[in-house]
Formats: structure tokens, C-alpha cells, sequence
């Protein structure tokens, strides 16, 4: 479903009880502030990204006199008290345009969560209660792309850990995730802003509206690659009896394109790799100008991958990289892509290097674990008022419920700055402009900052300290630390 006319209405892109906030203020209010963070949850840390793609799809958009008359219909009819003054007053008085201010730290920077991201405060004094009117919508844009960049910027060190200790080509690593999860999020626009989030960290993907994204709001140049893959569909109309037939016709159909993914879970896997792959096809597959790479898409993730592994050295053999681990001849590859979960790739990657196979054995695919098992909980993402000013006074302000210590929120208008290498939130007035990381990116309808998609990747490629990732990958150094160990006794190399 295209989503288009009522539902860019940014009157209406929000809660319904939102309209009936604007009198609940003391009187005298003129000024809120209010601010966007991660509150902890499942992860460490947050790379931001998104917020760009909101500004410029809704708030450089100015509302209509259409709009107020569809919103005031839509919200009357629910019951709901409706103000057409208010709106009529932004149409007349700011063109249209919502009277806001909003600043974020670049986009693409990775922070410890619990952090400051967005600030933002209305900037006429008439429409105190903008700032939080548009919760709903700016929280939703700024939480879901940034909880996935998140998985894939941290399923990028898990990667980067694996190449560090097995292969002598670090260079592969933005490669190596490919995003396979169009088809397993609920609509186009989150496969739009997942999509685009994962691109920051890793060029590959077939989420085209991700690949729009990015190129949409960011000026993103050739942000993805992809090549020919194979379905089930086109495997199986050729019969079961023609299996080989159905795998060396795509061998030749796309020969010229460099790469071929191959599905060998149609019938038997197993029967695929050693007998089609492994014998049947071994020497086109060898001579096949570009790699060739053998698909499950069944079973077991970690077993399985480790075992195509091994099933296709036994028939192409390997080279053993200086590191002590075992290569694949350049023309054959295992792709894995079903049930990738972040769990199961640090799964998958330690087992290899327990059997003593290099991590570039393999390319990855993620679906659904990269752009849909998450929700604004995984990491406790949320909006809160800090600060108002009434009668020309700001006021610090705060929710400290009893129930529950991480909505805990923070107190006054806030600055982030970095000290000794450290992100930190603090007090606005503690620092000067210059130190604070916070910076304007909006103004009345107006973007102040426009953020390159190659500024993106910079910032999240920029060096961290280990803190960050560590809990992370720590599981995976434990398991080596043991195979090591177990080496040593046996006296067996990788």
C-alpha cells in the first residue's frame, strides 16, 4: 500500500490525543524542550541515522489549508477536541511550516546509548506546544532506522572480529552482509529507512527501497551491489531429475555477470554440493570467469554453513592463508542467508574458526533479523520533555516514575560533548557552543545541515574504543581461547 494524501498530513500523523495537549500547559508557558534517546535496552550503543530522511520527506513540506480541514474532520469525528486556531495560526503566521527548532549529532556517529541524540524546542513563543506534538512521528523516524543500523553496525564488528583473526583480506568486510529483508518487514517505508541504515555499514543489498533511500535523502552514489541469486521457483520448474540441467543453465545464462548464487537446498543439500556442484559441475565451475556460490537456504545455519564448507574443499580444495586457516580457491563461496539472526552469525563465524576455516569463506544474508525482529523497546528508545520556560524563566523538568529507574529522564536543556574520548550528556550551559556535538539541522521549514551518504559511513567507520563492542564479540574470543588451547594439546595447526 502506497502511503501518500492523508497520511503525509502532519496533523494527523500522529496520536489523536495529541490535540488535546496544548491547554494542559502552566500558563505563561513560551518555550519546550524536549530530546531523543536510547535508554539502554539489548544493546551498548547507538549509531544514529534517519533523521535526515524525515526532515526532508515531512517538515520541508508546509501544511495546507486542506489539511487543516481533513485533519479537523478526521479528529472531531473521533471525538477529540480540535483546535483549527492553532493551525490556521502556523499556516498564516510561519507559511505553513512547523515553528521548530531541531539539533542532533551527525548522523552515522556510533555513542554509548543512554545518550542524547535530537533536541529540539519551538521557536514562537505562540506554539510552546509544537514540540511535542510531532512525537509519534519524529520518534518513530529517528528509533527504527537507528535500532537497525545498530544491529548491522554491530554485526559488523562480529565480522570485522571474525577477518581479524582468520583472513588476510580485511578489506572484504563491507561485503560481506548482504540485506535480503524487503520481504520481511511490514511496509515499503520501513524497508526504505531499515534498508538505507544497513547500507551505512555494508554495500551490499537487495532491498531496492532502501537503495532509493539512501540515494533520495543522502545523495547516496551506487550505494549497493548485488548479482545474480537463484529461487526455488525457477529451480524447481526444470523437475527433480533436472537439477543439474537447472543449476548449469544459470551458469551460462549469467556467466558474463562475474557471480552466480546458487540454491542447493531444492531437494537434498547435501546431494547438491558433493555431487552437482562438487563433481557434475566442478570444472565449469572452476573455469566460470568470476565466483560461484553455493546457497543453502535450509537446515541448521551454523552446521550447515560449516559443513558446505568443508563438502566444497573436499572437491576444489584450499589454500591455507598466512594466519593458519583454510581458503576456498577463488571461485567458490558459501552464501548463507537463512536464519541469520545476530546470534547466529557470531554462532556461525566462531564454528568456522573452530574448524579452522577462514571467515571469508562465506557471504551473508540477513532478512528479517536484520530489518524486523526489533521495536522500539529492543533499545527503550524514547521522547521526553527537559525543559520550559514560563514568563521568561526556564525551568529544569523531568519524569522520575518509581516503576520503572530507566525512564528516568534527564533534566534541562542538554549538550553532548566528547571528553578524553568519551561521549557524555550534560548541561547546556556547562559548555560552549563549539563543544556542543549537538548541532542545528532544521529551522522553520528549513534544513540547516544536509548530511552525504559518504559522511555517513565516515562517521560510523570512525575509530571507537573496544568498550563498545566488546560484550558483543566476547563470546566468540572465549570459543577461539579454547580451540587454541585444544590445538596446542593436539598438536594439530588450523
Amino acid at each position: 500500500m502506497a502511503l501518500s494524501g492523508e497520511f503525509d498530513n502532519l496533523i494527523y500523523n500522529t496520536d489523536s490525543y495529541k490535540h488535546c495537549h496544548y491547554p494542559l500547559y502552566p500558563p505563561g508557558t513560551e518555550y519546550i524542550s524536549s530530546y531523543i534517546e536510547s535508554r539502554g535496552g539489548e544493546y551498548p550503543v547507538t549509531m544514529f541515522v534517519g533523521l535526515q530522511a524525515f526532515l526532508r520527506e515531512y517538515l520541508m513540506r508546509p501544511i495546507t489549508l486542506e489539511d487543516i480541514d481533513y485533519a479537523e474532520h478526521a479528529i472531531r469525528e473521533q471525538g477529540m477536541h480540535f483546535n483549527r486556531e492553532n493551525w490556521l495560526g502556523i499556516l498564516n503566521d510561519h507559511g505553513g511550516y512547523l515553528p521548530v527548532e531541531i539539533e542532533a549529532v551527525a548522523e552515522g556517529t556510533v555513542l554509548p546509548a543512554r545518550n542524547v541524540l535530537v533536541q529540539l524546542t519551538n521557536t514562537d513563543p505562540k506554539y510552546y506546544w509544537a514540540t511535542s506534538f510531532f512525537e509519534t512521528a519524529l520518534l518513530r523516524a529517528v528509533w527504527y532506522p537507528t535500532t537497525v543500523g545498530t544491529i548491522s553496525w554491530l554485526a559488523k564488528q562480529i565480522i570485522r572480529t571474525a577477518l581479524d583473526r582468520t583472513s588476510d583480506h580485511p578489506e572484504l568486510l563491507r561485503h560481506m552482509l548482504h540485506d535480503y529483508g524487503a520481504r520481511g518487514v511490514s511496509s515499503q517505508q520501513s524497508a526504505a529507512l531499515g534498508g538505507l541504515a544497513h547500507l551505512v555499514n555494508f554495500s551490499q543489498s537487495d532491498t531496492t527501497p532502501g537503495i532509493i533511500g539512501a540515494k533520495k535523502y543522502y545523495n547516496a552514489v551506487a550505494p549497493s551491489n548485488s548479482g545474480p541469486n537463484s529461487e526455488h521457483a525457477s529451480f524447481t520448474a526444470w523437475g527433480r531429475d533436472h537439477e543439474v540441467d537447472a543449476l548449469r543453465n544459470m551458469l551460462n545464462v549469467h556467466r558474463d555477470k562475474g557471480v552466480v548464487l546458487l540454491l542447493t537446498d531444492t531437494y537434498d543439500h547435501e546431494n547438491c554440493v558433493k555431487n552437482i556442484i562438487g563433481g557434475d559441475l566442478r570444472e565449469e565451475i572452476r573455469n566460470f570467469p568470476g565466483m560461484v556460490a553455493a546457497r543453502p537456504d535450509s537446515g541448521d545455519p551454523v552446521q550447515v554453513t560449516a559443513d558446505t564448507t568443508q563438502w566444497l574443499m573436499d572437491a576444489f580444495g584450499f589454500e591455507t592463508n598466512s594466519k593458519g586457516f583454510k581458503v576456498l580457491p577463488p571461485c567458490i563461496r558459501v552464501v548463507q542467508g537463512d536464519g541469520i539472526t545476530f546470534e547466529s552469525l557470531r554462532s556461525i563465524l566462531t564454528e568456522m574458526e573452530r574448524r579452522g576455516f577462514s571467515a571469508e569463506n562465506v557471504l551473508f544474508g540477513m532478512g528479517g533479523g536484520l530489518l524486523q525482529h526489533c521495536d522500539r523497546d529492543t533499545m527503550n528508545f524514547g521522547q521526553k520533555a527537559n525543559a520550559v520556560r514560563i514568563n521568561g524563566e526556564w525551568r529544569d523538568i523531568a519524569k522520575t516514575p518509581t516503576g520503572a529507574g530507566f525512564k528516568v529522564s534527564k533534566a534541562g536543556r542538554l549538550a553532548l560533548v566528547k571528553v578524553d574520548g568519551e561521549y557524555q550528556t550534560v548541561r547546556r550551559d556547562s559548555v560552549s557552543p563549539e563543544e556542543n556535538l549537538l548541532k542545528p539541522v532544521f529551522r522553520n521549514g528549513h534544513l540547516l545541515k544536509k548530511w552525504d551518504f559518504t559522511e555517513l559511513i565516515a562517521n560510523s567507520e570512525a575509530e571507537v574504543p573496544e568498550s563498545y563492542y566488546n560484550e558483543v564479540i566476547a563470546p566468540m574470543l572465549t570459543t577461539s581461547e579454547q580451540t587454541e588451547e585444544e590445538r596446542a594439546l593436539t598438536g594439530v595447526s588450523a
